[in-house]
């Protein structure tokens, strides 16, 4: 491949050991996504679909409160509007209707409600996005009021599927869809390439739609792999206009003939011309986002969109009426985009004071427990915490407290509350040990939600911690990894290193940013300082022995608490992991550390 040893041993590393895998891997193409009639029940999905559109019923668009669901559910309707036969009318626009379910009224996924107003509205088909895998009763419900159901999701199925007309999920047993890991969004958009195919439109406005099916997978913290890994490149170039366009490339693929199932797809076109849809660039909701966002100068990585995009999205659902972010990401004037976009970044700044108050709090209560530094897990239940944010809290509470933590409130006579776990535990596992006593939930290996009788939460607590202690090796608390590529002197890290790990990216779970360690660093005398307010370290290392002369920056977010020691021994010798970044401060770039972790030798 003509690449560096080293990068070599990194794509080993990574499960790739073949120059046609390093190929693919380098180069993600879009002709390589599975055909999405590998899925199971796309015929029947798409066939129910195509009939909607053709005899202009009316469809309901269904998805969850999060990211993963608001930007499935705005993809699915900003790509049906234009197949309409006027796509700019407010009948045509009230014909694809998004719906997000409310958090507090109506809880997570299909509700009752939902379905009410689907039937009363007069919805003959609903399409529920990253939600309704374990919707039995209310598809049931609907079945009975002659609403039809497409079921499109990626978590955990229970025991039995949901009585719909179709359901897709690369998690079903009986699927043999190649890739089981594609977000909710990622699974809509598979639902869209099959109509694609099917009526033989183009593919730029599926393409076009690839900006929000990258923050899904950004947000929903899915491995980078496969065809998310395809998904996410070529949304990201969106995100970053300045790179070349490539879809110019991109050969449209032939129909599936097996799927030809109806007597024809009729007069059905994309009404937008192929040149509305530039192959790049954002939308107008995500670029007045993106301002307001102000991520930091240089490219826009999966990073980038986890911390400035994601909890904007998010916040809407956790602090009152998802639909703004849906709102937002559909809108298609820049005015409309920024005024909505506005709205959902104040929305982000009440939910950030929100946040920071339960989590003090739920920190407090770890502290003041006894047994809280020595529990196998974390479960915390208060009455008044706003069940927004109690996701996020669980996830500062595994910061602080590496563990699987579940934190509860009370809403409609429940306690209901998040899961979240720690790299390699299966905390859905667990709470399905605990079924018996909670009413409902759902969700990955690494995050979940519940709900339970509130009189059932000592006993759930109990049980929790005994299950998470069963599956521990005996005696041991989880200890968060820190997995080390490898040993690097500082004579190797230069700028066209950096280029060549470059080629690595996107990175993201299943393809996490490579950390190397270096052994004989010291600290440059006088150049260890804290920075900012939340316990930051900053330093000059070099390394006498292998690398003199070299010296190179190096921060370490949360790792203030080594600054004492550092200090009271400035000679010490040290052994740091850290992964490479490359610094933009007023115009100047730099090599830089980003610091893991430090042990003196």
């Amino acid at each position: 491949m003509n690449i560096s040893p080293l990068l070599a041993r990194l794509l080993a590393q990574r499960g790739i050991e073949t120059p046609a895998a390093a190929r693919e891997f380098f180069e993600p193409a879009l002709t390589n996504l599975h055909s999405p009639w590998l899925m199971c029940d796309m015929d029947l999905a798409v066939d129910r679909l195509i009939r909607a559109l053709q005899t202009n019923e009316k469809v309901l668009v269904l998805g969850d409160y999060d990211v993963d669901g608001i930007t499935s559910v705005a993809l699915v309707v900003s790509y049906l509007r234009p197949l309409g036969d006027a796509p700019d009318t407010p009948e045509e626009q009230s014909r694809f209707q998004p719906y997000i379910p409310d958090r507090h009224r109506e809880g997570y996924g299909i509700s009752m409600q939902a379905v009410d107003f689907a039937k009363n509205s007069g919805f003959g088909l609903v399409i529920s996005l990253d939600c309704g895998i374990k919707a039995g009763e209310q598809v049931a419900y609907a079945n009975s009021l002659g609403v039809d159901f497409i079921i499109s999701d990626h978590h955990l199925p229970g025991e039995e599927l949901p009585p719909a007309l179709a359901v897709l999920n690369p998690k079903r047993l009986d699927c043999s869809y190649p890739y089981p890991d594609l977000s909710g969004c990622g699974v809509g958009f598979k639902l869209l390439q099959g109509l694609t195919e099917k009526l033989n439109l183009p593919l730029e406005p599926l393409y076009a739609q690839l900006d929000l099916v990258t923050v899904s997978i950004a947000a929903d913290v899915v491995p980078v792999t496969g065809e998310n890994r395809v998904l996410a490149a070529y949304g990201l170039r969106r995100f970053n206009t300045t790179q070349a366009a490539a879809h110019s490339a991109i050969s449209q693929p032939a129909a599936h003939a097996a799927a030809d199932t109806l007597d024809g797809p009729g007069p059905l076109t994309h009404q937008a011309a192929a040149t509305d849809y530039p192959t790049d660039g954002l939308r107008p909701g995500l670029a007045a986002l993106h301002e307001l966002a102000a991520p930091r100068q240089g490219p826009l990585n999966l990073s980038s969109i986890v911390f400035g995009f994601a909890p904007r999205i998010n916040a809407a659902g956790r602090m009152g009426d998802a639909h703004r972010a849906v709102n937002m990401l559909l809108a298609d004037n820049q005015q409309e985009a920024r005024y909505t976009a506005e709205v959902v970044d104040h929305m982000n700044q009440e939910r950030r004071l929100s946040d920071a108050r339960t989590t003090q709090e739920a920190l407090a209560l770890i502290a003041e427990d006894p047994a809280g530094a020595t529990a196998p897990a974390t479960v915390l239940y208060q009455a008044h915490w706003p069940q927004g944010v109690l996701g996020i809290v669980a996830s500062r509470c595994l910061d602080q407290y590496y563990r699987p933590t579940v934190i509860l409130t009370e809403r409609d006579g429940l306690a209901t509350g998040s899961a979240r776990s720690v790299s390699g535990f299966d905390v859905h596992e667990v709470l399905e040990a605990c079924a018996p006593l909670l009413r409902q939930f759902g969700g990955h290996r690494a995050a979940a939600g519940l709900a339970l009788p509130i009189e059932n939460v000592p006993a759930f607590r109990e049980q929790f911690m005994r299950e998470v202690a069963a599956r521990l090796p005996v005696g041991q608390l989880p200890v968060r990894p820190v997995d080390i590529d490898g040993w690097l002197d500082f004579t190797q890290l230069t700028e066209e290193f950096l280029t060549q790990l470059s080629r690595l990216e996107p990175y993201g779970p299943g393809n996490p940013a490579p950390v190397f360690a270096s052994a004989g660093v010291r600290a440059s005398p006088g150049s260890v300082r804290p920075v900012g307010v939340a316990g930051h370290l900053k330093m000059r290392l070099t390394q006498p022995g292998q690398s003199p002369g070299v010296a190179l920056e190096a921060i370490g977010f949360g790792l203030g608490h080594y600054l004492p020691r550092l200090l009271e021994a400035p000679d010490a010798l040290l052994n740091v992991c850290y992964s490479l970044e490359m610094n933009e401060f007023r115009g100047q770039r730099s090599l830089q550390l980003r610091l893991l972790d430090v042990r003196w030798e």
